[in-house]
């Protein structure tokens, strides 16, 4: 684990590190290169507070993919047994599953996404989901990063990136698993339903 990392303040067990994570930092991912100053924004969920939201530096490939990319993510926890090591991890070296439909393939090859790094003074770590973090005040970005080559990124970061026909096969047996996972609008995002307004979606 990153040395900075603030695992402790999270509500879940965070994601292994990848190659070349970098340091801590937030995040936002758009497909937009014109952002710059980020309002507080209401979720889709009735009665929540308006908020910005960022995900960090360790939970960011999450977000290597195209916008409204049908995705899941999973890995291992101290909590995973045994059997759902071997069953989701025993053939591959990578500890980072990614699972993208083949229909996605397409814009996954062309995508060009934008990472505004975001100051974290007013930042604190979403009560839901662990690696995700939410402002209640305007901020401006202080960095702007070009991420392309989203499939040779996953390469170079030692995170597996699977294609499949269909995810729902694989993501019915992950949610009942003990694995800890991640998923896009449309699949469940926890074992309940899924947290509207995240980063870059």
């Amino acid at each position: 684990m990153m040395m900075d990392y603030p695992e402790h303040l999270l509500v879940r067990e965070a994601a292994p590190p990848y190659q070349d994570e970098g340091p801590h930092a937030l995040w936002h991912f758009s497909d937009d290169d014109s952002l710059g100053l980020f309002e507080p924004r209401a979720s889709t969920k009735s009665g929540a507070p308006r908020l910005v939201w960022a995900v960090d530096s360790r939970h960011a490939p999450m977000f290597w993919f195209p916008r409204d990319c049908l995705r899941g993510c999973i890995w291992p926890v101290s909590t995973t047994t045994e059997e759902d090591r071997e069953r989701f991890f025993g053939q591959s070296a990578a500890n980072r599953i990614h699972v993208m439909e083949a229909d996605g393939l397409r814009r996954m090859r062309d995508c060009r996404l934008y990472a505004y790094r975001l100051p974290g003074e007013t930042f604190r770590p979403d009560d839901v989901v662990g690696g995700f973090w939410v402002s209640d005040q305007q901020v401006e970005a202080i960095e702007r990063v070009v991420v392309d080559d989203l499939i040779g990124r996953h390469a170079a970061a030692g995170i597996e990136l699977r294609i499949t026909p269909r995810i729902w096969p694989l993501w019915e047996r992950v949610i009942e698993s003990t694995v800890e996972f991640s998923g896009s609008r449309g699949l469940p995002y926890r074992r309940t339903l899924e947290n509207p307004g995240a980063p870059g979606e």
